[in-house]
Parts: C-alpha cells; sequence; structure tokens
C-alpha cells in the first residue's frame, strides 16, 4: 500500500486502473466524472455503448460498469485511501450508477486486502484458450466463492452432471445468436475487421481465441460465422471448472454487485495465476437465464465463469481516461 496525495496524476491513474475491467464485447460502457469539491468520482451508464439487442435490459452494461467501480475501490485503496462507495446514489439521476469517495488514509480491513489485487488489474485477461487437467485446489476455490460473498453475491462451482446441463443451455443461447439476425450483426460490429487505426473498444480478432474441436465447450463466437479460418479448432479440457455467479435479488443495484463480484473473484483467480473466461450467452435469454438458477426461487444466475489453468490471453484496447470522463 502506498500512501499519497491526491492529485491529477492520482485520478487518471485510478481511472486508468477502473477502465482495465472486462465489459461485455469490450463495449466499455462507462463515462466518469470528478467533483472537485468533494474529490468524489461519479461513475455513469454510457447508453451510446449499450447492446441494443443482446442486453436490452441493460443488465450487461450495468454488469460491466459494477467490475470498472471495484477496480476503481481497488486502485484508491492500494494508494492508502479508504473508498466510500455509493450504488445508485440519486433516483433523480439514473444514469448515475455509482459514486466512489476516497476517504482518510486508513483503509479498512476488507479495502486492504483489496489493495493486494492491485497488480492483478494489469494482468486480467479473458482466456479463450483450452486450459489444462490441473486442479483448482478447495482452498481457492474457497477463496473464490468468498470474494463473490464480500460483494453480496455467491459463486456456485458446478459438479457433476450439472455441468453438461449448464454447458447445453450456454450452446442453445449461443445457438439462437447465431440465428438471430440482429443480435448476430450486433456481435459481428464490436469485431475488430483489420481497421487502421485499430479501434480502442471492442475486439481484435486475436482475442477471439479458438472453437472446441468435440464442440463440447459453446464459447462465443463473436463473429457468429464460425468459419475456421478466423476461429480454428482446438481440442479443449474434457471437465472443464464451472462456476456460477449469482444475486439473492435482480434489481439494478444487484446487478451492479455481481459486476463487483465478478471483478473481485477474477482479480483473485489471476493473483492465484488461474485464467479465467466468460459465457454470458444464457443468461441473455430468459427462459434460459432461469434455467440457469440451481434452485427456482432462490437466486437471479447472471453468468458463467470457466475458470482453469492455461495460457494467458491477450490484452484488448482500452479508451484513455480522457475519453471516459466528461
Amino acid at each position: 500500500m502506498e500512501s499519497t496525495t491526491f492529485g491529477a496524476a492520482l485520478v487518471e491513474t485510478c481511472v486508468a486502473a477502473a477502465v482495465a475491467a472486462p465489459s461485455i464485447h469490450n463495449t466499455q460502457p462507462w463515462r466518469f466524472g470528478l467533483d472537485s469539491e468533494t474529490v468524489t468520482f461519479e461513475v455513469r451508464a454510457d447508453p451510446d455503448r449499450g447492446l441494443r439487442h443482446v442486453d436490452p435490459s441493460g443488465r450487461a452494461l450495468l454488469l460491466s460498469v459494477g467490475a470498472c467501480v471495484f477496480n476503481l475501490r481497488v486502485a484508491l485503496a492500494h494508494f492508502g485511501w479508504s473508498p466510500v462507495t455509493r450504488l445508485l446514489p440519486r433516483p433523480d439521476d439514473p444514469d448515475l450508477l455509482a459514486t466512489v469517495r476516497p476517504s482518510g488514509l486508513t483503509a479498512r480491513e476488507g479495502e486492504e486486502r483489496n489493495a493486494d489485487l492491485y497488480e492483478a488489474i494489469w494482468r486480467r485477461h479473458s482466456s479463450r484458450f483450452p486450459f489444462t487437467r490441473r486442479p483448482l485446489p478447495a482452498a481457492v476455490r474457497e477463496e473464490l466463492g468468498a470474494a463473490a460473498q464480500a460483494e453480496g453475491a455467491s459463486l456456485r462451482f458446478s459438479e457433476g452432471v450439472n455441468v453438461p446441463h449448464m454447458l447445453r443451455l450456454t450452446a442453445e443461447a449461443e445457438r439462437r445468436n447465431r440465428l438471430d439476425a440482429r443480435r448476430a450483426a450486433e456481435g459481428r460490429r464490436w469485431v475488430h475487421r483489420d481497421l487502421e487505426p485499430a479501434p480502442d473498444t471492442g475486439l481484435p480478432r486475436t482475442a477471439l481465441g479458438s472453437q472446441d474441436a468435440w464442440e463440447r465447450l459453446p464459447l462465443r463466437d463473436f463473429t457468429a460465422q464460425r468459419h475456421p479460418e478466423r476461429l480454428l479448432a482446438r481440442p479443449f479440457e474434457v471437465n472443464p471448472v464451472i462456476a456460477l455467479l449469482t444475486t439473492e435479488h435482480d434489481r439494478r443495484v444487484d446487478w451492479l454487485r455481481a459486476g463487483q463480484a465478478l471483478e473481485h473473484v477474477w482479480l483473485v483467480a489471476t493473483a492465484h495465476g488461474l485464467r479465467a473466461s466468460l459465457m454470458h450467452q444464457a443468461a441473455e435469454w430468459a427462459d434460459l437465464r432461469d434455467a440457469l438458477a440451481a434452485a427456482p426461487d432462490t437466486a437471479h444466475p447472471h453468468l458463467l465463469m470457466r475458470l482453469g489453468y492455461g495460457p494467458q490471453g491477450p490484452a484488448t484496447p482500452r479508451r484513455t481516461p480522457g475519453q471516459d470522463s466528461r
């Protein structure tokens, strides 16, 4: 932890850490403001970067912003501040999703632990590649579950017959996404087409990874075309480690909490040398999302996380802090 005064350089560094968060299709649907009188970060939705067809409710947008808020908290704690976070602080301003204010130079116990995750922010990347057979230690699973719980969410590891069930639901969602012309076009819009200069949002083709040659793991086909020269087929792990992220309720504030939980889990996983990729497809269809719930009426699913040991995924582009501010 580093104690420091709060100035323009620190603001820029903290925002850079925030925008390193994952977002659906790497749309980066956030904007930042700073109340100079109270030195409070304001994190807003950027509706122009929402996915109208894939995410009509805006739930994935809020998950993305929640992940961004968690990174901001980690950065502030790393520099010795105790961040005070409020979600949806103004009902009359629905685009203001969160405020984060650095308070004092003595971080609370939980935030002190978060500060240790700062270095992982810069190493966390989606890995859409095959993982090894190395098992996930029970202690690591427990730590990942505790990270989700700390943010008001739950991370449940699927076991036995439940894994094929989850994968079948994801495969069905992926099939629907390919057949839905509007969703397919929206996905292709965020895949780079060898443009110069390269876009600062979306996904370069190097980040798309490969497809499972055995067609057991339904990774997202962002091109919605499945051309083998773009997404090479390779054999993936036979027994993937799949975890389901849920919240008890399903309000906008819960979506933001789930996003913070997602990033907390992902940074802890990164610190342990784990790789991760997300399977969000089934949550994009109401009936399939309901079917993801292990116990109906007790939890609301948000996405599946695939975890394991393997190659690190490539970095994806980010907008500069100035572009994300207002």
